[in-house]
């Protein structure tokens, strides 16, 4: 692409699905919000728009990519059904879930890696599914940052990342749930398996299909090996700063705007702006907390100190996950002490899984 390309920011209005719809029907590429995280978009069956989505991203061809579509119809064109996937559908789409199943010979071969398999899901987000109406085409789309970086939850954070590589970006406004679908791997309808969690509960779907389900069993996926879906590099959704992940943070001190020696402070996490420490200090440490530390329920934090909710809420603390830790790689820390979400449920286990990859030693 030339370097001379600018994104813009089209807001979901008639017209502009109309446009962006025809850009992707002429092999172009969109960045789309759905309820998760926005994703880069091109027509699943042109090879040469699939190519575009990995070259934007620098993402490397063994990792796949989801196919998004609009109908079970669309789905009948690209995968070979189970006696499950009805079921599946019928109780979670649209929305926050993607099935691995058997791919047709339609799909090509760039899409999933090579994989005889396919990842497909029906969001939920209303503008994107008016996009994929409208374009008439199954859209394969990937997370619409470069590749490995924190995954974005806005338009901004897609022109941040994306801005000069490509031209057009649907603003849906900030991203409902804010991680990524839960993958089942749905190949043998007898022993479904979860490969990443996300927002969807896997009693809910034990209930649904009623046979045990794996709960995450998928390794982390060697880099050279070509993964059965996205999501499983071992280290993947990363800030530039290193991350150190631990169960609990110990409790701050109060220390007001004067931290300790060596560690300038910056603003907490519900300040609209980021101020960096000076140039001169080589150690400046941030500590990510789940929940906000209960000595500052009523007074001003150490402004080191950021928390992804206020009160414990999972979804609160999913929905602003990425933003936070997109802030904090913003105000040029040495490190981030993150800590992981407490419990076992669906969003605990997705949050915790994005840090644990954020965390990764590169």
């Amino acid at each position: 692409m030339s370097a001379s390309i600018s994104a813009k920011i089209y807001r979901g209005t008639p017209r502009n699905l109309a446009l962006l719809a025809r850009a992707l029907n002429a092999g172009e590429v969109v960045a789309v919000p759905t309820e998760t995280v926005y994703g880069l978009a091109g027509d699943a069956l042109n090879e040469q728009a699939v190519k575009k989505i990995f070259r934007a991203k620098g993402r490397p061809t063994n990792d796949p990519l989801i196919v998004h579509i609009h109908s079970l119809a669309q789905l009948d064109l690209l995968a070979e059904r189970n006696t499950a996937v009805e079921k599946i559908a019928r109780a979670f789409w649209p929305g926050p879930l993607t099935l691995i199943l058997p791919k047709k010979p339609v799909v090509p071969d760039l899409v999933t890696s090579g994989r005889p398999s396919v990842a497909l899901r029906m969001p939920n987000h209303p503008l994107f599914r008016a996009l994929l109406r409208a374009c008439g085409r199954p859209l394969a789309a990937p997370s619409a940052n470069p590749f490995g970086y924190i995954s974005p939850t806005s338009a901004a954070h897609v022109r941040d990342g994306l801005g000069k590589k490509i031209r057009y970006i649907l603003d849906g406004g900030a991203c409902a749930i804010g991680v990524e679908s839960t993958i089942l791997d749905l190949r043998d309808p007898r022993h479904p398996v979860i490969l990443r969690p996300g927002a969807i509960e896997r009693r809910a779907i034990e209930r649904v299909l009623r046979v045990p389900v794996t709960a995450f069993a998928a390794k982390p996926q060697p880099a050279n090996i070509a993964a059965v879906a996205p999501g499983l590099l071992s280290r993947h959704y990363s800030p530039r700063t290193p991350v150190e992940l631990r169960d609990q943070l110990p409790q701050p001190a109060k220390t007001g705007r004067d931290g300790p020696p060596g560690r300038p402070q910056i603003a907490n996490t519900d300040a609209p702006t980021v101020r960096p420490y000076p140039k001169t200090i080589s150690s400046c440490v941030a500590f990510l907390y789940f929940r906000r530390p209960a000595q500052f329920a009523k007074t001003a934090a150490p402004e080191n100190v950021f928390w992804l909710t206020p009160n414990g809420d999972l979804r609160a603390a999913a929905k602003t996950l990425f933003a936070s830790l997109r802030k904090l790689d913003a105000g040029r820390w040495t490190k981030i002490h993150a800590e992981r979400a407490p419990g076992e449920s669906a969003l605990a286990l997705a949050i915790n899984d994005r840090l644990t990859r954020a965390a990764a030693k590169r």
